[in-house]
């Protein structure tokens, strides 16, 4: 794995707590990692970005920020609300390739789901995926309504040429009820791909010291962690 992209069925799901603990597995595996954030929309300058916020969880990575646009919108729109340049797939697929070639792991983390528009054209982080012929780590909810955006995003990935690495909770609660249950089973079928990990709800609030002992027991070891999707199934199976 050099080049990972890390994707979600929607915002605010925990795609930068997941791209987080992905890093911090990593770097206790003895990995070196960068993390790119193509476009960082709803901050001013100056304002801690995504890129940032998982560096400070993850400890000592590369962090990389392409563009800034106040607006909290979609990169496209908020990028001609601004006036400015929009961010472009070869632009991503540019950067991430130059970073790949010193890190052992470059995670670009994509804003909002798969199909947000990046700029005037329509493209979106697929493209830049495709470009870079790097698989899509999917962040999911676990709750009621994720098996049908899980499946469109897995269907809309395939469509492109691009393959799944697998899925991530992005906060399992303390008290699951049946339907995140039930999802325990049924997310894999959903995506046509492995859950491998669920981060519990809340483990963006843990401070850095806590987060990077625990994101290893939160992945599974193709991410790099340790966690069992077999036994995670079985403590939660429904009845």
């Amino acid at each position: 794995m050099t080049v990972q992209v890390v994707t979600g069925t929607g915002t605010e799901i925990g795609k930068t707590v997941v791209t987080a603990a992905l890093a911090a597995a990593a770097l206790a595996a003895g990995r070196s990692v960068a993390v790119l954030k193509p476009a960082q929309t709803g901050l001013r300058p100056g304002e801690r970005g995504d890129a940032d916020e998982v560096a400070r969880l993850a400890g000592p990575v590369t962090a990389a920020e392409l563009a800034r646009f106040p607006d909290p919108l979609a990169p496209a729109t908020a990028a001609r609300r601004a006036g400015a340049a929009p961010v472009g797939p070869e632009e991503v697929a540019e950067a991430a390739a130059k970073l790949a070639t010193e890190h052992d792991l470059v995670l670009v983390e994509g804003a909002g789901g798969l199909l947000v528009r990046f700029d005037e054209r329509g493209s979106t982080l697929a493209e830049a995926a495709r470009l870079l012929a790097a698989p899509l780590l999917v962040v999911v909810p676990a709750a009621l309504g994720t098996l049908n955006a899980t499946a469109l995003t897995a269907e809309a990935a395939r469509a492109r040429g691009l393959e799944l690495t697998g899925t991530v909770i992005g906060g399992w609660p303390e008290q699951p009820g049946l339907a995140e249950r039930c999802n325990t089973e049924d997310l894999t079928e959903a995506a046509g791909a492995p859950l491998l990990g669920a981060l519990p709800w809340g483990a963006g609030s843990l401070s850095p010291e806590a987060f990077r002992a625990a994101a290893p027991k939160w992945l599974a070891p193709e991410l790099y962690g340790r966690w069992d999707a077999a036994r995670f199934r079985e403590t939660w199976a429904a009845g």
